[in-house]
């Protein structure tokens, strides 16, 4: 199985190399050493917990859409028509381009947490129940 160093898959998953090295600690993972003496974790286990994660994400509101990212709004640019809206979502960066007035309907700021749906090439933005 391929090898990937620590710091990439906590890259890939959006967690700290602490995190996966508890991970490697705690038997989660599976930890190894390449030629160069740095630590490393089977790729495949890595694509088996993101497959989990993304299975185990709540979806409250019924949607085909299947790619969801819950995030945080960082941005909300505003004009007479319509508003553009920027979203972190783990590493991830989701910008969409909606309507004013549906950004204004979603009370849409930074600091709102909400989940981008991308479905095609459109990204929906849908505000995050607590």
């Amino acid at each position: 199985m391929p090898q990937i160093r620590i710091s990439d898959a906590a890259s890939l998953m959006g967690v700290s190399d602490d995190t996966v090295r508890r991970w490697v600690d705690s038997g989660r993972l599976t930890g190894a050493t390449d030629e160069a003496g740095r630590k490393t974790v089977d790729s495949a286990e890595i694509a088996a917990l993101l497959s989990e994660a993304a299975a185990d994400v709540d979806r409250p509101v019924p949607t085909s859409a299947r790619n969801r990212f819950p995030g945080i709004v960082t941005r909300v640019e505003r004009d007479g028509v319509m508003a553009l809206v920027e979203v972190q979502s783990g590493p991830h960066r989701i910008v969409s381009l909606i309507s004013r007035e549906g950004a204004d309907e979603l009370g849409l700021e930074p600091g709102v947490i909400v989940a981008a749906s991308v479905k095609s090439t459109n990204v929906v933005i849908e505000l995050e129940s607590h």
